[in-house]
C-alpha cells in the first residue's frame, strides 16, 4: 500500500511540470489574440465606415445597414490614383535606394575604417552625432527644410521631399546597420582579405550580399513611412500632379465640411497595398529586425 501511494504521489507531481507549460501557451496565445484583434480593430472599423453615408459614419458608426460602393466611386473620379501611384513610387525608389546606400557606406566606416592613431573616440562621436537625429521630431525640420527648398530652387519638385526622405531615414539605418555588422562573422571577411579582396569590393561583393535580409527589413519600413508620411507633402508640394497618395486623401476635408465616406475609402485603397506588401514580406522583416541579436 505505501508503494502504491508513493507511486500515486510521484506521478501526480511529475504531471504537474507539463501542465504548467501547456498554460504558459494557452495565455501566450489568448494575448497574441487579443493583441492582434486590437491592432486589426480600426483597420475593420475604417472598412466599414468606407460603405456607409456621412449621415451613418456620424449617427450610427456600427451599423450594417445601406452599406454601398458610392465612397469608393466618389474616390476613384475625385483622385487620380495612378498619378498618385506614380509620384509616391518615384518619391520611395529613389529616397529608400540613396538612403539605403548613404546609411550602409556610414554604417560600414564607423565598424571597420580605424582612424589614424586609433581614435575610437572620433568615431563614436560621429555616430552619436547620426543617431542623434532619431530625437529631432519632424515638424522642427519642417520650416527649415522649407526655407532650403526655397533657395535651392526645389520647392514644388520631388526632390524637395525625396531629400528630407533620405536624411530623415539614415538614422534609423545606420542603427539598425552597425549593429548588424557588429555582429558579422570576421572570419568571412578575413578570408576575402586573404584572397586579395579590397576595401570597396570586401564592401559591396562580400558583405553587402550576406545582409539581404536586413536590407530588405530597411526597404519595406522605408516604403511604408515615403507611402505614409503626410507634413512633408503638404509642406512642400503645390502643383496638383505632383500630388502623393497620402496628400490625396486630404482633398476630402473642406474648410467647413468633411466627406467622411470618401476619406474612409480612399484610406482604404491606401492601406490594402501596405497590408499586401507587409504580408508579403513579413518573415525579411521579422528575420532582419533580429538579425543582430541573435547571432
Amino acid at each position: 500500500m505505501k508503494t502504491t501511494s508513493t507511486q500515486r504521489t510521484g506521478s501526480h507531481t511529475t504531471s504537474l511540470p507539463g501542465r504548467r507549460p501547456r498554460r504558459a501557451r494557452i495565455i501566450a496565445s489568448a494575448v497574441a489574440y487579443l493583441i492582434t484583434f486590437v491592432i486589426l480593430l480600426p483597420l475593420l472599423w475604417i472598412m466599414l465606415l468606407s460603405f456607409q453615408t456621412n449621415e451613418n459614419i456620424l449617427a450610427r458608426p456600427f451599423s450594417l445597414s445601406d452599406l454601398s460602393l458610392a465612397n469608393y466611386r466618389q474616390a476613384l473620379e475625385t483622385l487620380d490614383l495612378m498619378v498618385m501611384y506614380k509620384n509616391t513610387l518615384i518619391l520611395a525608389v529613389f529616397s529608400v535606394t540613396i538612403g539605403l546606400v548613404v546609411s550602409y557606406m556610414a554604417a560600414f566606416a564607423l565598424t571597420r575604417m580605424v582612424f589614424r592613431n586609433g581614435r575610437r573616440g572620433v568615431q563614436n562621436t560621429i555616430r552619436y552625432y547620426i543617431l542623434a537625429g532619431l530625437a529631432v521630431p519632424v515638424y522642427i525640420l519642417l520650416f527649415p527644410v522649407y526655407r532650403l527648398d526655397i533657395a535651392l530652387n526645389l520647392f514644388g519638385t520631388h526632390a524637395a521631399l525625396i531629400l528630407p526622405y533620405i536624411a530623415v531615414s539614415i538614422p534609423f539605418n545606420t542603427l539598425l546597420l552597425t549593429g548588424f555588422l557588429r555582429e558579422f562573422p570576421e572570419e568571412i571577411e578575413q578570408a576575402a582579405i586573404i584572397d586579395g579582396v579590397g576595401l570597396r569590393s570586401m564592401a559591396w561583393r562580400v558583405v553587402f550580399p550576406l545582409m539581404r535580409p536586413v536590407v530588405a527589413t530597411l526597404a519595406i519600413l522605408n516604403v511604408i513611412y515615403v507611402w505614409n508620411e503626410f507634413p512633408f507633402a503638404v509642406t512642400l508640394i503645390n502643383k496638383p500632379e505632383l500630388t502623393t497618395i497620402s496628400l490625396g486623401i486630404s482633398q476630402f476635408q473642406g474648410v467647413y465640411s468633411v466627406n467622411y465616406g470618401a476619406m474612409m475609402a480612399s484610406a482604404t485603397l491606401v492601406l490594402v497595398p501596405q497590408l499586401v506588401i507587409y504580408a508579403a514580406f513579413q518573415r525579411q522583416v521579422i528575420s532582419g529586425m533580429t538579425a543582430g541579436a541573435i547571432r
